[in-house]
């Protein structure tokens, strides 16, 4: 599976793509909003992990706009922001799943291949 990973914190960054790398995953990892919503909208990518806090461009941003764009990859958001009011707001702004820091690598790669297996069909 192709996936892009936007994470503006090195160390959890990387710490998800050597993750996801090893379990066999092709993995664009990119820690600026702004450079990740391009590098979705130019890319053909099976999922995508978005933290809500990137410099450049917020998550939540992204993802609007992504799906303002009819893009329809599954997205988990990865993020700090834990409250109910947040994760009812990603999953609103068109997030597939919300995962909350710190969190488990294996619940992150069992999300993940959860909302890749949903299909991809057009809100009505």
């Amino acid at each position: 599976m192709k996936i892009l990973v936007l994470e503006d914190d090195n160390a959890i960054g990387s710490y998800i793509a050597d993750g996801l790398r090893e379990e066999g995953h092709s993995v664009d990892l990119i820690a600026d909003g702004a450079d990740g919503l391009v590098q979705a909208t130019v890319g053909s990518y099976d999922a995508m992990v978005v933290d809500r806090m990137l410099p450049g461009l917020d998550g939540m941003s992204v993802v609007k706009t992504l799906r303002a764009t009819k893009n329809l990859t599954p997205v988990l958001f990865l993020t700090s922001l834990g409250g109910v009011d947040d994760r009812i707001e990603g999953l609103l702004a068109g997030g597939d799943d919300y995962l909350v820091k710190p969190f488990s690598f294996g619940e992150l790669s069992a999300r993940i291949m959860a909302i890749s297996r949903r299909p991809r069909t057009e809100a009505e």
